[in-house]
């Protein structure tokens, strides 16, 4: 990623006014990142109240410094990983942090420098061949947490569904727990719905099959992870609240008999994502098309055809005449800067009819997989980030 953020500081309540504000003194070229540290630990501090056992973070979502120390400072001590790259940055960042290597499949080198030079006991299997690199890279070693990753059924509520790339099979799972037993002093198991899960009733099934899975090895299996997937509102999708995903998750954990095991779970999105918002200029329209200096090869990626999510727009004028901005609204399409066809969001975005060239637009909802997937394509990437440090 070849972003090069500038890290302002804004002091004031974050009302959409001093947002307007903000963006006309900064008169930014480059998108900006607006970052929103309360909402990250009002929402960190909701999931650590509803959830009966350990939140983690998963990194990927959005490895933003501010958005870690935010989480650690709300009370986040355990992070979710999936690269030695970030394993490296939880370490310089949260040294204390105990963090868990929840990919698959990890290269040799990067399980030595885990376990070795940063500490990391907890590795993700969903392969025999996967659990004999992790003890012969290790050495052996006494102190190894092994979780097995089980594969679910395809889950048509979830956004992303995660059923076929990662996890083994319910028989081969158990297998694998009665080999990892031989060598783990603790030994979990854990499964991933699907990202934005819209229905509370696919971790159901996860802890349902956990505990057929665990029955069939029949060995002593000290912890579960539910995963992540917990969703976020957006335009025409509108989930449960949380407390229905806890509610679920607690009620089958104790209907399965597996209130005894330690639990965790690794949300990303339903913690950062409106932690965040994206500053994008109107580079050009083109009847109901914009052409904006941010897309899909942006931060814009979740938008884009094969993301498939909707986003909150709102427009902010290039001076200020906020009383200009009214009804009726009327629906645009986006096109990225990039000169790829694919750099196009279908929307519809709802703004205001005579949104024009040198207007910006903030899009909401853009703490997670926005900076995160951000790529240098075509010269187009950098960002600038601003933290607005109170907010409303």
């Amino acid at each position: 990623m070849t972003t090069s953020p500038l890290v302002l500081r804004s002091g004031g309540g974050a009302t959409h006014d001093s947002v307007d504000e903000l963006v006309r003194r900064l008169q930014p070229e480059l998108p900006l990142n607006l970052i929103y540290p309360t909402r990250i630990r009002k929402k960190a501090k909701q999931f650590l109240t509803l959830f009966p056992g350990t939140v983690m973070y998963a990194v990927k979502c959005n490895p933003d410094k501010a958005i870690i120390q935010n989480l650690v400072k709300a009370g986040i001590q355990t992070f979710d990983v999936a690269s030695i790259e970030e394993v490296r940055l939880i370490r310089k960042i949260a040294p204390r942090a105990r963090i868990h290597f929840m990919h698959t499949v990890k290269s040799r080198e990067a399980i030595r420098e885990a376990y070795f030079q940063h500490g990391v006991r907890v590795f993700v299997i969903d392969s025999s061949d996967e659990l004999h690199k992790i003890i012969h890279e290790t050495n052996l070693a006494p102190d190894l947490e092994i979780y097995v990753r089980l594969a679910l059924p395809k889950n048509h509520s979830a956004a992303y569904d995660f059923s076929i790339k990662f996890g083994a099979p319910p028989p081969e799972a158990a297998g694998l727990l009665i080999e990892a037993r031989l060598v783990a002093a603790r030994l979990g198991v854990m499964f991933h719905p699907g990202s934005q899960s819209i229905d509370p009733s696919a971790f159901r099934v996860g802890v349902k099959t956990a505990a057929e899975v665990i029955e069939m090895a029949g060995v002593p299996v000290e912890a579960l992870d539910v995963g992540g997937g917990f969703p976020v509102t957006y335009p025409g999708s509108e989930p449960p609240p949380l407390e229905s995903y806890m509610e679920t998750i607690a009620q089958a954990v104790k209907e399965y008999g597996l209130e005894n095991l330690d639990l965790y779970c690794e949300p990303g999105r339903a913690l950062v994502a409106e932690a965040g918002s994206l500053i994008t200029r109107v580079e050009l329209r083109k009847r109901e098309t914009l052409f904006l200096n941010d897309g899909t090869y942006g931060g814009m990626v979740e938008a884009s055809k094969w993301g498939g999510l909707r986003f909150p727009v709102r427009l902010i004028r290039a001076e200020d005449h906020k009383d200009d901005i009214k009804e009726p609204l009327e629906s645009f399409r986006f096109n990225g800067p990039t000169c790829d066809s694919l750099d196009m969001m279908e929307g519809p975005f709802l703004l205001p009819a005579d949104v024009r060239e040198g207007d910006w637009i903030e899009v909401s909802n853009m703490g997670a997989y926005s900076q995160s997937c951000r790529s240098g394509f075509n010269g187009f990437g950098k960002t600038k980030t601003v933290l607005l440090n109170s907010l409303s």
